[in-house]
């Protein structure tokens, strides 16, 4: 009798060591530092926005988010580092619209897999394009832009920060719905392609928000419309392009935070629900508004489907440009 009461103690304490066991490690995560890998150096808005978001994540878990930047070969070095990394949860990825969606169809070396290296585990930001022209072009509204171009095919030129970048396939797009042909001017980045626009060396462009919207307050640059589907609060009056005439016109970039495949469930849900918190800061949502970026959240699977749909749309983009895989 003693000895099956002892078993049945014996067995009831297992059960209960199984049940509690997976909460425990729950909370114990993180027990240290995370890295937030960012595909970019510092100092620009990617950098920027990814060290905001690390602080308030970091506060919420009470362990520090260290934000490691991996920048080159178009960001792909930084996505590989976090691809070959264990899905652990101390390795997270600061993926944007490039190394995500359009990447894979650019480059034929890449080793990691956009569509199955990562979990998505919510969009942070979103952010649209600004059409801007040279203060020396007449065109001053889309439409005068578009009766400009094809009155004069291949003869206007638009500046991009480089081939197969967002900007050269913003303008793709463009012309695909206007039939428009333009002159492409690739640059190495885009202080140059901003040097010359404001310069008046090149006619237009599609890129920079933030720095676009600067110079046409300083009358450097004319400023037309944005691209996304939806006016931008950061400059209230301003068209989009689809609204002031071309239909279908939409293209908004963004960032995800990301983990490699295999993430742990749990470890999964807490990520989720402190980025839940986080994207709902009024001081986060103020510093990313600042940089001209709309907040986001999504659940894991809601940031799944999104990859998704990007990957397919950017994939119909680049076919579109023509460019040819490196």
């Amino acid at each position: 009798m003693l000895f099956s009461r002892c078993a049945r103690w014996v067995r009831q304490c297992l059960i209960g060591l199984c049940l509690i066991t997976p909460l425990a490690g729950f909370a114990a995560y993180p027990e240290k530092p995370i890295r937030l890998v960012v595909p970019f150096p510092p100092g620009g808005a990617t950098d920027i926005s990814a060290r905001l978001i690390a602080v308030a994540l970091g506060a919420r878990l009470k362990q520090t988010v260290i934000v490691d930047n991996r920048a080159g070969a178009a960001g792909a070095i930084g996505a590989q580092a976090v691809a070959e990394a264990p899905a652990d949860g101390y390795t997270l990825f600061y993926g944007t619209t490039g190394t995500l969606a359009i990447n894979q169809y650019l480059y034929t070396k890449l080793r990691y897999d956009a569509a199955n290296d990562f979990v998505p585990i919510t969009a942070v930001a979103s952010f649209p394009n600004a059409l801007v022209v040279s203060p020396s072009l007449p065109a001053k509204t889309v439409p005068e832009l578009i009766a400009l171009a094809k009155s004069k095919p291949g003869q206007l030129t638009y500046a991009s920060s480089g081939n197969g970048s967002s900007s050269h396939l913003a303008v793709v797009l463009f012309e695909s719905l206007t039939g428009t042909s333009l002159t492409h001017v690739a640059y190495k980045g885009t202080a140059p392609a901003i040097t010359d626009l404001a310069g008046g060396r090149v006619d237009m462009a599609i890129g920079d928000i933030g720095a676009f919207a600067a110079l046409a307050k300083e009358d450097k640059l004319r400023l037309l419309a944005v691209s996304g589907a939806t006016p931008s609060p950061l400059l209230p009056g301003t068209p989009t392009i689809q609204s002031a005439g071309v239909p279908g016109y939409d293209l908004t970039l963004w960032y995800n935070i990301l983990a490699p495949t295999g993430l742990p469930a749990d470890i999964m849900k807490r990520l989720s629900d402190e980025l839940r918190v986080v994207m709902a800061e009024p001081a986060v949502r103020q510093g990313l508004a600042g940089l001209a970026m709309d907040p986001m959240f999504q659940t894991p699977a809601e940031a799944s489907n999104f990859v998704k749909a990007e990957i397919r749309k950017w994939a119909e983009i680049v076919r579109r440009s023509g460019v040819k895989p490196e």
